[in-house]
């Protein structure tokens, strides 16, 4: 058999091959959009009512703040996903946040976290007017992020500082643990598996 003839049916399987693909990756999507959609409504429910218990008992506690901040953060990785579908991210929100106050909150979820895995957290005090401009519940999911690791894999008394120099914000997490086989710029250059 000729070359010429073995290309057409190979052409015709890859076409095929092709079209399979497109409608699996069309169904994936159309997965992602619905538990999307149906996460939505529980996450603003939640929310809704942690702001109406909240009201009720008077100023909110940082226990109430935390958990809605963590409620933002799901949110977001919500928008996230759905964005994913279309090859990006969900848009950043820029403005001036306080880190004192952005710890305060986040640090009473911390503490929980921290205890129920054997550790100790201390959130050391934080320089007045520690303002930096990004988008709240990004500092938070990187905060969050390294606290989480600090405590799963560092154990021990993980310590939150937050230090001002030359007119920047510096936010440091140490804890009991080994550290990092390697840089952070080493580390972030290397592909990532999944």
């Amino acid at each position: 058999m000729s070359a010429a003839a073995l290309a057409w049916p190979v052409a015709v399987a890859g076409a095929a091959l092709a079209a399979a693909l497109a409608v699996e990756l069309r169904r994936r999507a159309e997965l992602v959009a619905r538990a999307c959609h149906e996460l939505r409504g529980p996450l603003t429910a939640a929310h809704l009512a942690l702001h109406g218990a909240a009201v009720a008992a008077g100023p909110s506690s940082l226990r109430v703040e935390a958990a809605g901040f963590e409620l933002r953060r799901a949110g977001r990785a919500l928008e996230d996903l759905a964005a994913a579908r279309r090859g990006a991210r969900a848009g950043d929100r820029s403005e001036p946040v306080e880190l004192g106050e952005l710890l305060r909150a986040q640090a009473a979820a911390w503490e929980a976290v921290a205890r129920a895995a054997g550790a100790e957290l201390r959130v050391g005090p934080v320089p007045p007017a520690a303002v930096v401009h990004g988008d709240p519940v990004r500092i938070a999911q990187a905060l969050g992020n390294v606290v989480a690791n600090a405590i799963e894999h560092g154990g021990g008394v993980v310590r939150v500082q937050v230090g001002r120099a030359a007119g920047r914000v510096r936010v440091e997490v140490a804890d009991g643990g080994p550290g990092l086989p390697a840089s952070v710029s080493t580390l972030a250059r290397r592909p990532r598996a999944g």
